[in-house]
């Protein structure tokens, strides 16, 4: 049976998250549960661990212990559903914000470029707008911008412009689609690298990533009891820079505050100065945790 997913940097994340055997603990991004069960394993009989996923197929994942509770709900919500739960506070959050192995693998989800099938891209499959829905909706600028800020394509105002004469035709449907859009822009050496931009961007667009992330940055802060960890691993600079800024410097816009003596006001202290990536043996073993970056925070 093919693996759901390989959790990246397990186990610099469990010692991240400091884990208290009686403490309440988050993992928002719960996929196939890698990450989960490593943290259920350090907790005691009084712990308690909630799991966030908005996938049906996650859900089938759920682990069957009275510790657990899985919530089917994009981590935006966070602080709602803890609420609802009664919890105040928690000791750690933990998010790993790639997209599983079982979604690249899935050519009926159109997340990769490497099989056919429908331009779909939804983590959330009741939500409304798939990546075919944007390609043949959306204004020619907005696209340049989505393309330009999120794949970071230096050509994304010609690539807008392909796709609206595209769609004049024919409606975007499929991935070979968007790859035949694509194919005056990727050049033989760079084709992969190019398309991986290129679907990266359409799919933070579909499920609004970054939007989400910074909802839960900000949620954070509060729901953090003091000494609580936050954990969170990304998988392109975008979310990486937004990650280390928030940290740094208690914003999304990265700006440093500094009281009377010269202090940052910030309500997070960084426990790893230097960003945490898989090693060698990690990496051979599974490949796709090459881009994964960790940084770990403490609330003050």
């Amino acid at each position: 049976m093919a693996v759901y997913h390989t959790p990246a940097l397990l186990n610099d994340c469990i010692d991240g998250l400091n884990i208290q055997p009686g403490g309440v603990y988050v993992d928002v991004t719960f996929g196939g549960g890698g990450h989960s069960q490593a943290i259920l394993k350090q907790l005691g009989k009084n712990g308690k661990l909630y799991a966030f996923d908005q996938d049906d197929e996650a859900y089938e994942n759920r682990i069957q212990d009275d510790r657990f509770t899985f919530v089917k709900s994009n981590f935006r919500y966070l602080k709602n559903f803890l609420h609802f739960y009664n919890e105040d506070k928690v000791d750690g959050i933990l998010a790993d914000l790639g997209v599983s192995s079982h979604h690249f693998d899935d050519s009926e989800r159109g997340f990769s470029f490497r099989f056919q099938g429908n331009l779909d891209m939804r983590m959330n499959r009741y939500a409304n707008l798939s990546a075919a829905d944007i390609l043949n909706d959306f204004p020619e600028e907005k696209l340049a911008n989505i393309f330009f800020f999120y794949g970071e394509l230096k050509n994304a105002r010609k690539i807008a412009t392909s796709i609206v004469e595209y769609r004049k035709l024919q409606r975007i449907q499929t991935v070979a689609d968007f790859i035949d859009i694509m194919e005056p822009f990727t050049f033989k050496e760079r084709e992969k690298k190019t398309l991986a931009q290129a679907f990266q961007a359409l799919r933070i667009e579909v499920n609004d990533e970054m939007g989400a992330l910074s909802e839960l940055l900000l949620q954070s802060s509060t729901l953090l009891k003091p000494g609580g960890r936050l954990c969170v691993i990304s998988y392109h600079s975008l979310e990486d820079r937004l990650v280390k800024n928030f940290i740094r410097s208690g914003n999304l816009e990265g700006e440093v505050i500094k009281d009377f003596f010269g202090n940052v006001q910030t309500p997070f202290e960084m426990i790893n100065r230097k960003v945490i990536t898989p090693d060698e043996a990690e990496q051979l073993e599974n490949p796709r945790s090459r881009s994964a970056k960790l940084r770990i925070a403490q609330k003050k």
